[in-house]
């Protein structure tokens, strides 16, 4: 009976992804643009995939699926949206004068931990991201903590993960990124095809680590039955925006600042904006060097590799909600005296909300997603007014909809991410979010995204704009 019940899941699995590809290899990359393809994608792809998948299984499926372009496109005109709807100025600036300036050419992003990789950028951009944040990426190879690692809070519209950051390392991800700079420009073209043997050594991986990170769902019929297509399914040229690299540490690593050294060096030539991830609460101790001597000597650190390796990219450090207030003024500090970039705000909390009613709220691991929404929020209208309005912040937790990025940005967020939401909503969302988001700021009587950044703390919003 068990075996006529795997055979029978595989069947319609391998019959679902043989439609998928099917019905998107004979459409035109307009047609991954239609709102019909958006609908089926959104109302039956995404419900399905959770029905038939495990949390995990469905990420790999999801990101391979974007990989190979079947997931939808934003459409020309959705681009425009931004601007279409009584001239709003979407474009957002970020740090000082000079070289480290960054501009989005939109507010919504997509936070690190999809794409870990960096293997699915291209279709990332088409799908209506401004601006796409990849890893954590580590050093060495590791797979992370044992599965199962991910959990859907269906009922709270949340996700619980302990990934402990599973990473194909720096070496793998350097290439990645060097074949995605070659074919699309941007940073890094000049470095793209420097042979290993001239860069410096990043060390050995075990090999049983090794074999750990080489195992794929390739079993998947699912999977299998997306190898049909091609590699790019993208009959036009893709978008692209601005592109981040989330650094963490090994978890066997006693030398922090190394670690994030070797990212800077090996990957920050690729990389427009570069994080420091000391916020993951998967591995251990990482959250300690949120405190304010660690934090000091890390932050310097890193800064000094930074001038060293890829002195272009802006260095920012991902901070975590479950910070005291006491703590917060000491992080606060600290990165108003090293000088770093930027923020992100916030990663995934410890915290359980009484309200949690899902059966895996007691697992161990990170919460995201609606649920630490308001936690998030409130954290970056803290740090904003901490650091005086002076240092951006990327906001990040529980965004679904162009209200919840627009009380982020009031609070103090310069752009925001995306991630959990799509769980529950598919690709969808991102264009949902742009409209409405853009809807909301004319309503409102501002004229780009801009102008609504800390306007909800007033003293410091008009003494930054006089």
């Amino acid at each position: 009976m068990a075996f006529q019940q795997r055979l029978r899941s595989a069947a319609i699995k391998a019959t679902a992804g043989v439609a998928l590809v099917e019905v998107t290899t004979h459409l035109p990359s307009e047609g991954r643009s239609s709102l019909a393809y958006h609908y089926a994608f959104d109302h039956v792809v995404t419900p399905l995939g959770r029905r038939l998948f495990d949390p995990e299984e469905a990420h790999h499926l999801a990101l391979e699926a974007v990989r190979r372009g079947l997931a939808p496109r934003l459409s020309r005109e959705g681009a425009s949206t931004d601007r279409s709807n009584g001239g709003i100025d979407a474009k957002v600036r970020i740090g000082g004068d000079g070289r480290r300036r960054l501009q989005f050419p939109g507010p919504i992003g997509l936070a690190a931990g999809f794409d870990k990789n960096g293997r699915a950028i291209p279709g990332l951009f088409d799908m209506g991201f401004s601006f796409v944040e990849i890893g954590s990426v580590t050093p060495l190879p590791q797979p992370g903590n044992s599965k199962p690692r991910s959990f859907r809070l269906v009922e709270d519209r949340g996700v619980i993960n302990r990934f402990g950051f599973n990473s194909e390392g720096v070496d793998r991800v350097r290439g990645y990124l060097s074949d995605y700079r070659v074919e699309f420009g941007g940073r890094g073209r000049d470095v793209a095809a420097a042979p290993k043997e001239q860069r410096e050594e990043v060390g050995e991986a075990d090999d049983t680590e090794m074999k750990e990170v080489e195992k794929q769902p390739r079993e998947n019929p699912f999977l299998w039955a997306l190898g049909w297509t091609r590699n790019k399914l993208m009959t036009s040229k893709p978008r692209t925006g601005v592109l981040g690299v989330n650094l963490g540490k090994n978890k066997t690593s006693n030398d922090e600042v190394g670690d994030y050294t070797v990212g800077i060096r090996e990957l920050g030539p690729f990389a427009d904006y570069l994080v420091i991830n000391v916020s993951s609460p998967n591995t251990p101790g990482l959250r300690s060097l949120q405190q304010r001597e660690p934090l000091q000597h890390l932050l310097s650190s890193t800064l000094k590799a930074r001038d060293e390796y890829a002195p272009h990219a802006p260095l920012l450090v991902k901070l975590a909600p479950d910070l005291t207030m006491e703590e917060m003024g000491d992080v606060a500090t600290v990165v108003m005296e090293t000088g770093i970039d930027g923020m992100i705000v916030s990663n995934t909390t410890n915290a359980r909300p009484e309200s949690l009613v899902s059966k895996h709220k007691h697992e161990t691991g990170g919460l995201s997603g609606a649920p630490v929404r308001d936690r998030s929020t409130e954290c970056i209208r803290t740090m904003y007014k901490l650091t005086g309005g002076k240092v951006p912040i990327i906001g990040v937790g529980g965004v679904g909809s162009g209200r919840d990025a627009y009380d982020k940005l009031k609070a103090g967020a310069s752009v925001v991410q995306v991630y959990s939401m799509m769980v529950y909503e598919g690709p969808g969302v991102v264009s949902r979010i742009r409209k409405e988001l853009a809807d909301i700021i004319l309503e409102n009587g501002y004229k780009s995204v801009e102008d609504v950044v800390g306007s909800d703390q007033k003293d410091i919003y008009w003494s930054r704009r006089e």
